[in-house]
């Protein structure tokens, strides 16, 4: 399973990718997309909508299951990513590049000390 290292992970099977500008790309892994199946159907927030760390931002839909999706960081939801509205199965082929889903504008960025590393984040699904 492809964990990257430069990302940081939550529970719940989020990741989050620390961009050069100060804001933070989020998706979910390549874990949750495997047990997902085909993902079907995505419900992301408005551009303008406040996220906040560890709720639910979204729901996730696939030929096995309805699953919400939660905030890896608190901020502004600053761009969503578009192509999944007409191509959800991104999450499934590229859950780390085109599969991303939301980009944040962090509002508290020491949040990032409650992530998980990849480490960590390997051996809770391992």
């Amino acid at each position: 399973m492809n964990i990257p290292e430069d990302l940081g992970y939550t529970k719940e099977h989020e990741w989050v990718r620390f961009n050069d500008d100060g804001t933070v790309t989020m998706g979910i892994t390549e874990f949750a997309s495997e047990q997902l199946g085909d993902v079907v159907y995505i419900d992301l927030p408005a551009v303008g909508t406040q996220v906040k760390q560890f709720e639910k931002f979204g729901e996730i839909e696939s030929v096995k299951a309805v699953s919400e999706l939660f905030s890896a960081m608190s901020g502004e939801v600053i761009e969503v990513n578009e192509k999944l509205s007409e191509q959800p199965e991104l999450v499934n082929t590229d859950p780390y590049g085109a599969g991303w889903m939301l980009r944040v504008r962090p509002s508290n960025p020491a949040e990032r000390e409650n992530l998980l590393t990849a480490a960590a984040y390997g051996a809770l699904t391992a």
